[in-house]
């Protein structure tokens, strides 16, 4: 954090044993490194709670993708699933036409199998889960 070498400590030393007293530093010393230690713990828990807080931000930005995507799934599932619908709808309404008219020009009578009007029916559409 600072930089501070050997002989800038041993002057330190030498001021405090001056001013402070030889029956005194080792006392002071003690409250001092006592304080730095209280200092640097505290330090340390504002760092994590620091980096809890991006984690933690973090984590709510993937969920609120994730439910974005996830809404935009299910909206491209219904729309797939409507289209489907009216494709089956439209075939239905065809196969149903062609039962009540005449076979196509091209198939003999003989070879056209018959089927009753009444048997084709457009698809029940079951109601959409949300």
């Amino acid at each position: 954090m600072f930089d501070i070498g050997f002989s800038e400590l041993l002057v330190i030393g030498v001021v405090a044993l001056i001013v402070i007293g030889p029956q005194k530093l080792p006392r002071v010393a003690r409250t001092a490194g006592h304080l730095l230690g209280r200092l640097q713990r505290y330090v340390a828990d504002v760092k994590a709670d620091i980096n809890r807080e991006i984690e933690l931000e973090e984590l709510r930005k993937m969920r609120d993708s994730m439910h974005q995507a996830a809404s935009e799934m299910q909206k491209a599932a219904s729309d797939v699933q409507s289209s489907v619908d009216s494709e089956l709808a439209k075939t239905a309404d065809e196969l149903n036409k062609a039962v009540a008219g005449a076979p196509p020009p091209e198939a003999p009578a003989a070879e056209a199998p018959k089927v009753e009007a009444s048997k084709v029916e457009a698809p029940k559409q079951e109601p959409k889960q949300a």
